[in-house]
């Protein structure tokens, strides 16, 4: 959720200015044209708490406690006040909640006071606890919300504990190549060196051997630089965009990438729709629940598009990134009219396809990290006897 500075104009003609939060400029026009105003400029009025959005874990955490607390018929200052008092509680993350705290005594409401955070919580959460407070049903929905982003958290932390292996396979590649080219080719430089000829993947081995020993210190930084300057790269929206695009259309693991995106944002958009948010609003949050840059910016044509009166599915239909069955589903809720059953039953379906991907991927990735090493290893070695098998020959020749 964003905060923006306005200026706009009533009916009369009377321009006036303020502060509004909102999802993206679209829906700031579209809340400014409820209230009968007519936007003429609008700027993101960037936050100075500069408080990072908090992670789905700790989310999940606030949101089961005070569900659990307001259930009970504990008070909403005082179930806040137990949850910023925790022990497992971080010193920002109490500030935080203090802070809500302090705006809840002056007579804000819960979900304004989280807006005000700073990205502290997401736009997704902020929805959804406005749409309790208006049903009545805060404790439900705030368990609601806790098993969400529980869910959240077990499928970023299954694919970070599925990058574990390969990053340890790929630093043992690294570590076996410094070590054979440091230490044990050096020992087999006295035989070649008084040999006439040698096979080319000796002397490519022997030229990496020689380079090691001498300026091995300039392997260890460009291995650096080059992990840092591709961070910083990604850092830019356009190569960040076109990295992005890459991942959905990679093989194999493009099908990964497209299957997870779709379950963030078919488990986000269901969460809204059925609070009773229109589809509009809960599109321009669902978007950014996807992770991928490249879907993210194709919204900025499905959107107009949905809010002219086409069908979802026609509209996601447009989407390059998203696995068919979302809008095959949506399609048939649309025609049936039980789109939010229908959205619920496919962001569960995805989410077992995602888990079940993850699971494919580590079956791909395990198996293609020790063939490289093998070959690796298979190099040294054809390299290292080749050359001595030739000195044998060399030497029964002469006599």
């Amino acid at each position: 959720m964003a905060q923006f500075k306005y200026k706009a104009q009533t009916i009369d003609g009377k321009k006036v200015s303020g502060t509004m939060n909102a999802a993206d400029q679209s829906e700031l026009h579209q809340r400014l044209r409820d209230g009968e105003l007519f936007l003429l400029s609008a700027k993101e009025v960037k936050s100075s708490k500069g408080i990072k959005q908090f992670k789905p874990k700790v989310l999940a955490d606030f949101c089961r406690q005070l569900s659990t607390l307001v259930a009970a018929g504990v008070t909403l200052v005082r179930a806040l006040n137990i949850i910023a008092r925790g022990e497992a509680v971080k010193p920002k993350e109490r500030a935080v909640y203090e802070d809500m705290l302090s705006k809840i005594r002056q007579g804000i409401a819960l979900s304004e006071a989280m807006e005000a955070q700073g990205g502290a919580f997401p736009p997704l959460m902020i929805y959804m606890f406005r749409s309790a407070e208006s049903g009545g049903n805060l404790d439900q929905v705030a368990l609601k919300m806790a098993e969400l982003y529980e869910k959240d958290h077990k499928l970023n932390t299954k694919v970070a504990g599925a990058m574990i292996y390969p990053k340890i396979l790929a630093g043992m590649i690294v570590a076996v190549i410094l070590v054979l080219t440091k230490y044990v080719m050096p020992q087999f430089q006295e035989l070649f060196e008084q040999m006439d000829t040698l096979p080319l993947s000796t002397r490519i081995l022997n030229s990496i051997s020689d380079f090691m020993q001498s300026y091995w210190y300039i392997a260890i930084i460009l291995i650096v630089v080059l992990w840092a300057g591709a961070k910083a790269l990604l850092t830019i929206a356009s190569v960040r965009l076109k990295w992005h695009k890459i991942k959905v259309h990679m093989p194999v693991f493009g099908k990964l990438q497209k299957t997870i995106c779709t379950s963030r944002f078919a488990r986000t958009l269901s969460s809204l729709y059925s609070a009773g948010i229109p589809i509009v609003p809960s599109l321009q949050i669902a978007r950014k629940t996807v992770g991928n840059d490249y879907i993210d910016q194709q919204f900025d044509n499905v959107i107009p598009f949905v809010r002219a009166g086409n069908n979802l599915s026609e509209g996601l239909d447009m989407v390059d990134g998203f696995i068919r069955k979302l809008t095959d589903s949506i399609r048939v809720g649309e025609e049936t009219g039980s789109l939010d059953n229908m959205l619920m039953t496919t962001s569960e379906a995805l989410e077992y396809d995602a888990d079940m991907a993850i699971n494919k991927m580590m079956s791909y990735v395990e198996p293609i990290m020790l063939i490289i090493m093998g070959l690796i290893l298979a190099f040294v070695m054809v390299s290292v006897f080749g050359a001595i098998y030739g000195s044998y020959d060399s030497i029964a020749g002469m006599e």
